[in-house]
């Protein structure tokens, strides 16, 4: 019997509250039963709140560490999932913007969803890129340089990116290549 895809892979998913509920947990399903081992990073101890449609309060997730307490070299990629006030907030968190600009040195698959580019925008990460996002985000990418997309998924070198919800199928069948493929040069 031959391994899953991911079976050795660890991958860092990283949100705080604000996170859109489905958007977290559905790839991380996919994820886990591709055989990953997921780990949620947030700035802060405890538990994050997540949201449906950023309006109503649905489950909450046990962090398993704080961003100041992992290093981006003990994950094999990262996942950052949507959420309006989860990507905002992370965005202007020096910790997030500096684990997803080691991952992207280090050639390692990221994954975003929704609003989660904004990280990738505040981190500097985006000019001359490719990705997509919900619809809000695309004057930042192209005022960060990059280029955005009206597709369910975009691929770009180590990123892959999808818009929203509606995206999910094809998102996770994208993720579970993208991190199970080699690191990008």
């Amino acid at each position: 019997m031959s391994p899953l895809p991911l079976h050795d892979k660890k991958i860092a998913i990283l949100a705080t509250d604000g996170y859109e509920q489905v958007e977290l947990l559905e790839p991380r399903r996919a994820l886990e039963a591709a055989g990953a081992q997921t780990f949620v990073l947030a700035p802060h101890a405890g538990r994050i709140q997540g949201y449906n449609n950023d309006v109503e309060k649905a489950g909450d997730l046990p962090v398993e560490r704080t961003l100041a307490q992992a290093s981006p070299d003990e994950f094999d990629g990262a996942f950052l999932p949507g959420g309006c006030v989860n990507a905002d907030t992370l965005r202007i968190v020096p910790e997030a913007q500096a684990f997803v600009q080691r991952m992207d040195e280090q050639g390692k698959p990221i994954a975003v969803i929704c609003h989660a580019g904004w990280l990738l925008v505040s981190a500097g990460l985006v000019n001359g890129r490719t990705l997509t996002g919900y619809p809000t985000i695309r004057d930042d990418v192209r005022n960060a340089g990059g280029r955005w997309l009206d597709r369910e998924v975009v691929r770009d070198r180590n990123w892959v990116s999808s818009r929203d919800p509606n995206d999910l199928p094809a998102f996770n069948r994208a993720i579970i290549d993208l991190f199970a493929a080699p690191p990008a040069a």
